[in-house]
């Protein structure tokens, strides 16, 4: 991505699709259509053009080439995909399901975005990248994911002890964009210790994580930042079992969501458990991070302004302090006719864009350019309704909540505005 957040050209992104890349998200979009309604699909073998060979890493990196040079990826031979039978029933869903949870995890998303994070993980391969969506959905299903969404803070609190004192203690927090636009998430590391909470507390703090960041990415951007501070670590802070969990989250659940990866500060006791680590890492994650061991080189990510002065170099006097839940903030779930009502408008826009979607995978040339006008206007009208749904189906976070100032980081519309205090 650049400075811009905009991708480039060619990188797999809304707005840059070559034609081969075009097609094979029309030939993913009617796959899932054709298993919704059939219940199973064969996905037609083809030869892999040598344009859908994965971008450089560099290109889809949030840093940039600076960070991992600017070489162009290596060539990818055509591959041609076996043929493939899916069924819901192997997968173990039924049509309304992966209808239900197509739509759950859209949220405020380009629906196109969504699918096209799992094509580009699975390197174009329609079949794979169907296979992995529905995984997917699968597992979401089983984690019970939308919790996360529906339970305020106090509710998760009593569901997993000791939820909110993770939150308290700044063990992990998001603040500021970096130079890329992507929302950076600081996760100091010395202030965890594994057997201080239950591990069923911490998937689902991770899993709060993952669906309350989201929230923070504003379009075009579509991916993270991670800064891992490790200059308080020690052998007692790891967890191998939690490492696990968010190695397999971002490779299989959100794919094609981490933009930089930063190790900071990691003392000479780490590079024994990094051997450990490093084996269970994707290629294409492991290749977004950096290790680094100064404060200055945090800089070449973040801009001085946003970046905390508890680095070296940071101007931004921001001091993480976690917003505890408001009486009666959550009172508009309980509006169920105002609920119904936004609800009936979301799902009449997706089916709008169903049906729109439709059309344009059996579309001809000509009308390729309309069609695409139209998708476009409905996915913008689509995140507009999401936000006047999401009060009354969603719990407020800790985002929403103003702080002393008066002032929270996201608005009523979607949109994320950070304060920085320099």
């Amino acid at each position: 991505m650049s400075l811009t957040g905009k991708s480039a050209a060619g990188t797999g992104h809304v707005g840059t699709l070559t034609p081969d890349q075009t097609a094979a998200l029309k030939k993913l979009w009617a796959a899932i259509y054709e298993i919704q309604e059939k219940g199973t699909v064969t996905i037609v073998p083809e030869p892999v053009p040598e344009t859908l060979a994965p971008a450089p890493v560099a290109a889809s990196t949030g840093w940039g080439g600076g960070w991992f040079g600017s070489a162009p990826a290596a060539p990818v031979e055509p591959v041609v995909e076996p043929p493939l039978t899916l069924t819901l029933e192997e997968i173990g869903l039924t049509p309304q399901e992966l209808h239900a949870a197509l739509w759950d995890n859209v949220l405020c998303d380009s629906p196109d975005s969504l699918v096209l994070r799992f094509l580009r993980a699975r390197k174009w391969h329609v079949g794979n990248g169907l296979t992995m969506i529905l995984k997917a959905f699968k597992w979401r299903q089983e984690q019970h994911v939308e919790d996360v969404k529906t339970l305020g803070d106090d509710e998760l609190e009593k569901e997993y002890p000791k939820f909110k004192d993770q939150l308290e203690m700044g063990k992990f927090y998001v603040h500021g964009v970096d130079k890329q636009g992507q929302p950076v998430v600081y996760l100091n590391v010395g202030l965890h210790r594994p057997a201080d909470q239950e591990y069923r507390t911490l998937e689902r703090l991770t899993l709060y994580l993952m669906e309350t960041g989201r929230l923070l990415i504003q379009p075009p951007v579509e991916t993270v930042a991670l800064v891992f501070d490790l200059s308080q670590f020690g052998l007692s802070n790891m967890d191998y079992n939690l490492v696990k969990f968010l190695v397999q989250c971002f490779e299989a659940y959100y794919p094609e969501s981490l933009g930089a990866i930063m190790v900071h500060r990691s003392p000479f006791v780490f590079w024994g458990v990094w051997k450990i680590i490093e084996p269970w890492l994707d290629p294409v994650v492991a290749s977004k991070i950096r290790f680094t061991s100064t404060d200055a080189e945090l800089l070449e990510l973040i801009p001085a302004e946003h970046l905390p002065t508890t680095y070296e170099g940071g101007k931004d006097k921001f001091v993480y302090q976690y917003l505890p839940p408001v009486e009666g903030e959550n009172d508009r779930m309980k509006d169920t006719a105002t609920r119904a009502k936004f609800q009936a408008e979301w799902d009449a826009l997706a089916q709008q864009f169903e049906a729109k979607t439709w059309a344009w995978i059996v579309s001809k040339d000509g009308e390729k350019d309309t069609l695409g006008k139209d998708r476009a206007d409905i996915v913008r009208q689509l995140r507009t309704q999401y936000f006047k749904l999401q009060p009354y189906i969603r719990a407020r976070n800790q985002f929403n909540r103003k702080d002393a100032t008066g002032h929270s980081v996201l608005q009523d519309d979607g949109t994320a505005i950070w304060s920085y205090q320099n």
